[in-house]
C-alpha cells in the first residue's frame, strides 16, 4: 500500500477493518476507549466499534457508567484498534456525543435478550451491594417474561467524530509507517508522514 496516495481516512478505515474481519482476528472489533476526568485523569477500557462512517465511530454503553460521566463532563475521546497479526494499528482522537435514541434502539433490537436483559441489570460501574447480579438478572427477566425487551432509557450509544485519525503499519527493522490525517474542514483532511 502506498500511504502517500491516501486521501479518505473512513475509505482507509473500512479497507483494514475489512482486512482484520478477514484475517480471523478474533473481536477484531475490539478497541480501548479513553476517557478523562474535567481534572485531566485518565482511564481506559476494550468496548466494541459498532458502526462507523464519515460522521464517526459508534459504541454502545451504560450512561451511568463510569465513561459516560467522563464523556459527559469532557466529550472527547481516544480510541485504539490492534491487529497484531496485522502489524497494524489505528489511533483516533476526537469529540464525543450520543448517538441518536433510534440508533441507539436499533442496535438494541439486535442484541440477544440475554444481553438486553443484561443491559437492565447491570448498574454498571456501581459497587455490588446485597442482592448479587444474578439477582438481578432474575428481577429482569421476570419483569419482561413474554415480552420484548425494550431499551433502557439509560442506555445507548455514542459516536466519536475524528479530530486525528493515525494509521500505523509495522515494518521490518522497526521502520514502521505512520500516516496522520488531521481534519481541516467538514470533508477536507491534510495528510503528514510521521517518524516511527
Amino acid at each position: 500500500m502506498n500511504f502517500t496516495q491516501q486521501s479518505d481516512p473512513i475509505a482507509l478505515f473500512k479497507e483494514w477493518f475489512i482486512t482484520a474481519k478477514e484475517s480471523g482476528t478474533t473481536l477484531y472489533e475490539s478497541m480501548s476507549l479513553s476517557t478523562s476526568s474535567p481534572t485531566g485523569s485518565p482511564s481506559s477500557r476494550m468496548v466494541l466499534l459498532k458502526g462507523f462512517d464519515a460522521r464517526g465511530f459508534v459504541f454502545f454503553t451504560n450512561y451511568n457508567s463510569r465513561k459516560s460521566r467522563e464523556i459527559e463532563q469532557n466529550p472527547k475521546a481516544s480510541l485504539l484498534l490492534h491487529w497484531p497479526i496485522l502489524e497494524r494499528q489505528v489511533r483516533i482522537e476526537g469529540d464525543v456525543t450520543r448517538a441518536t435514541m433510534d440508533e441507539s434502539k436499533y442496535y438494541f433490537e439486535t442484541r440477544d435478550r440475554g444481553s438486553q436483559i443484561g443491559a437492565w441489570a447491570s448498574k454498571q460501574s456501581v459497587a455490588i451491594e446485597g442482592a448479587s447480579l444474578v439477582d438481578e438478572v432474575k428481577k429482569i427477566e421476570e419483569r419482561f417474561e413474554g415480552q420484548e425487551v425494550p431499551l433502557p432509557p439509560f442506555w445507548g450509544g455514542y459516536r466519536v467524530s475524528p479530530r486525528r485519525i493515525e494509521f500505523w503499519q509495522g515494518r521490518p527493522d522497526r521502520l514502521h509507517e505512520r500516516l496522520l490525517f488531521e481534519r481541516e474542514a467538514k470533508d477536507k483532511w491534510s495528510t503528514k508522514l510521521l517518524y516511527p
